[in-house]
């Protein structure tokens, strides 16, 4: 397979934090329409690799493809727009807003808040907003105010922002922390879908949930690619259970 079949090549990648490499020679390759899930102790580097992905941290070396595009010197913002979502550890939503308020300003119409909330709300973003809400089990929570969502909820309405934008590449980190065990069954469901037309890429701890939603799984440890494969390929492999699953 040609690197210009993936969505996502990273090769080599590099960087260091006062000369310590938190991610050192890293190389990874997400399918399209994948649903990759990247485990490994605390202080592996999984969430300093989604920064690089979106642009957050700068990579001292190496090379990051997103549709066999380099992304490396490229700003967060170019990356955004060329189809990369990002979810942070925890939600980032206009607590005073409706839930409809929250996804129309999301349409990349509007990028900053004020030119979404001027532009009017046409049919095709309504329409939008109806189709994510449906995705994200609040269909009948439109005219909520955030704020009043429970902690699942906000999770999903966050995931819903991104989908707004029609992300190629979303990257979540751990979406179902704080969650209730049914929060998780439909989140688990709510990945499943998404993945069929994009590829998603999650950092999670909770191995039945990963078990449960997993193309493929990621073990990260001090940097580096420890191991990759099947959920049981990876839960049976001795240098997996010694350095994370034994402890």
């Amino acid at each position: 397979m040609s690197n210009t079949d993936f969505a996502l090549a990273i090769e080599d990648l590099t960087v260091s934090f006062d000369g310590f490499k938190a991610i050192d020679a890293l190389t990874l390759y997400i399918d399209k329409n994948e649903l990759r899930v990247i485990i490994g102790p605390n202080g592996a580097g999984k969430t300093t690799l989604l920064d690089l992905i979106c642009g957050k941290t700068k990579a001292a070396g190496g090379s990051i493809k997103f549709k066999n595009i380099e992304l490396t010197r490229m700003a967060e913002f170019q990356r955004v727009r060329m189809g990369i979502g990002r979810k942070f550890q925890t939600p980032s939503i206009y607590e005073n807003l409706s839930v409809f308020q929250n996804l129309e300003v999301s349409y990349p119409k509007g990028r900053s808040v004020m030119g979404a909330l001027m532009f009017k709300c046409g049919g095709e973003v309504k329409a939008r907003v109806q189709v994510v809400a449906e995705d994200i089990f609040l269909t009948d929570k439109l005219d909520t105010e955030a704020g009043l969502l429970s902690h699942g909820q906000k999770q999903w309405l966050e995931i819903g922002m991104l989908l707004m934008q029609d992300p190629e590449l979303l990257l979540l980190d751990e979406p179902i922390a704080g969650m209730s065990a049914r929060e998780r069954e439909l989140t688990a469901d709510l990945l499943q879908r998404i993945s069929k037309n994009r590829s998603v890429i999650v950092i999670e701890h909770d191995m039945d949930f990963v078990a449960q939603i997993a193309h493929k799984v990621t073990v990260m440890h001090q940097g580096k690619i420890l191991a990759e494969g099947s959920m049981e390929k990876v839960q049976n492999d001795p240098k997996v259970i010694d350095v994370y699953l034994g402890h």
